[in-house]
């Protein structure tokens, strides 16, 4: 559930920063590692690492 929506702009070197209060809500720190996908709908969905890796297993994507 997104809480407090911030609206981003995708700069030409396809970067995007996402504010630490975004970070704080998902339990997300400067410094942690994540995983991102497309789910293909103008979607990007962003994982903490070791928990995309563990979903990814789950499904058997890898």
């Amino acid at each position: 559930m997104l809480r407090e929506p911030a609206e981003l702009r995708i700069d030409g070197q396809g970067h995007v920063e996402l504010p630490l209060g975004l970070l704080a809500e998902a339990g997300l720190a400067p410094g942690t590692e994540i995983m991102a996908f497309s789910e293909g709908d103008g979607r990007i969905v962003l994982r903490r690492m070791e928990d995309g890796v563990r979903d990814l297993i789950e499904r058997g994507d890898l």
